[in-house]
């Protein structure tokens, strides 16, 4: 078993080879909340899910660090009056959380927020001037309190996206005038007439909030460690977000991701979608029209890296794929004697495993379960029971895989599954962080405590899987 991911850094296929077999560690950038959650959102979110999930599945245990970026220039320009920048975000915070549930998401190990960290971005800001990789705008100047990176010190920057400094653009991120290097950005920036209090901390360079960039190199940090797997995010966080977080921690000392996953962006007309451009669609329309499980099909059929270009047959199409599983699974409940039941565990055929090893080929693996499914069928009109049985525990454990685990469950509602799974997989984890840590008592009494819930668990070389006794 080898799984290959791209690495956008390297531009290559790479084995995956985690710094710890039995805790994998990603790190993805998640929503700014200054309003609320597009499709584009849902696409970025959902292909990391599927890549913690097959990771788990391979591995058995995945610590997955998804942020909030709740303090930044756009959550304040969206704020007024009526509702102060904090509750706004909040607010969209909890918008973001709903549209994630509703397609299925999985809930981060750790979700932290961006203003839950501020000492850590500054000691690593501290770091940075010690090291003469950051300086503090000149006292007295328009810029004062501001302290920026210092690109031209590293030679490294650059190197994520593989662009010369001199091509670059300038920073657009903060008072140019206290610049060295009109590309050189923002890691503090100074309080400014006209922000609101609290939204300011104080520091050794005075009063201010931090920069984008190192609120998540100090929140990877703090959660996963210097050196962590897997860092991801959208496509257009290359640069110079993910950029600037490379430079500002291997400058400070830290190894930081080994590998760069970024999922593709979804267009419109074959133009990305944006809130800038207005050309988005916002998750909640999309949801009160669409069965959420058809947008997670929807969003999750393409591959991870490729564009998608959303329409309504893209809905329609995905729609008439999943009527085609749940016909399969029906026809099997009601012809065979003795059907599987809802938390049969079947074997996941070679082929779909080996899909989801190259670089998440998701596409290659819904070809797999549909083949599956038309074998299936073709087994019920042939009276071969076995085969037929075969195909339904083979369909059953690729759909759950994949996150569509209430097509062949109880017939929950998403939400419903989705917070059960994340409660048990919680438990989960920490029966093993206690195992590890051989407090046999503790791990007994988390097992008991979810086997007096009905919920039954099964170790096995690619982790614990858990059903509901029947």
């Amino acid at each position: 078993m080898t799984v290959q991911l791209y690495d956008t850094k390297a531009q290559v296929l790479r084995d995956f080879v985690p710094i710890d077999p039995a805790n994998v560690t990603i790190y993805v950038c998640g929503p700014t909340v200054q309003s609320g959650p597009h499709i584009g959102h849902l696409r970025g979110a959902l292909s990391f899910d599927i890549l913690r999930r097959w990771l788990s599945h391979r591995y058995g245990r995945v610590t997955f660090v998804r942020n909030v970026t709740d303090i930044d220039d756009k959550v304040l320009a969206n704020a007024d009056d009526s509702e102060p920048w904090w509750a706004l975000a909040y607010r969209m915070e909890q918008e973001f959380t709903r549209a994630y549930t509703a397609i299925g998401i999985l809930p981060p190990t750790y979700e932290p927020r961006a203003t839950a960290s501020i000492p850590q971005m500054q000691e690593i800001i501290q770091r940075l001037i010690d090291a003469g990789h950051a300086y503090a705008a000149p006292a007295g100047s328009e810029a004062a309190g501001d302290v920026y990176f210092d690109v031209r010190s590293w030679p490294d920057y650059g190197s994520l996206t593989n662009q010369s400094l001199d091509a670059m653009e300038p920073a657009t991120d903060a008072d140019p005038r206290g610049k060295r290097d009109p590309r050189d950005f923002a890691l503090w920036k100074g309080a400014k007439s006209g922000e609101p209090s609290s939204a300011t901390w104080e520091s050794a360079w005075g009063a201010g909030r931090p920069g984008w960039h190192i609120e998540c190199s100090a929140m990877s940090r703090r959660y996963l460690g210097a050196d962590f797997d897997i860092h991801g995010g959208g496509l257009d966080l290359r640069f110079p977000h993910h950029e600037n977080e490379l430079a500002q921690s291997t400058a400070a000392g830290d190894g930081f991701a080994r590998y760069w996953v970024h999922n593709g962006l979804v267009t419109v007309g074959s133009q990305k979608m944006s809130k800038s451009l207005f050309n988005f669609l916002l998750a909640d329309d999309v949801l009160s029209e669409r069965d959420p499980l058809v947008v997670r099909y929807a969003l999750a059929a393409a591959h991870y890296r490729s564009s998608l270009d959303i329409t309504d047959s893209t809905f329609d199409e995905a729609e008439a794929a999943l009527e085609r599983i749940a016909t399969f699974i029906e026809r099997v409940r009601r012809s065979l004697a003795g059907a599987p039941d809802d938390t049969a565990i079947g074997q996941i055929p070679e082929a779909f495993a080996a899909a989801l090893d190259d670089d998440l080929g998701v596409p290659q693996a819904l070809a797999v379960l549909h083949d599956t499914v038309r074998r299936g069928n073709a087994a019920i009109d042939a009276g071969d029971t076995g085969a037929a049985w075969d195909a339904f525990t083979a369909v059953d454990a690729m759909t759950r895989l994949l996150g569509f685990e209430q097509l062949s469950g109880s017939g929950g509602d998403v939400a419903e599954a989705t917070a059960l799974d994340a409660l048990v997989q919680t438990m989960i984890t920490q029966r093993a962080e206690a195992r590890a840590a051989k407090d046999w008592a503790a791990a007994d009494r988390i097992r008991d405590a979810i086997a007096a819930a009905g919920i039954a668990l099964e170790d096995g070389p690619d982790g614990t899987h858990w059903s509901i006794n029947g």
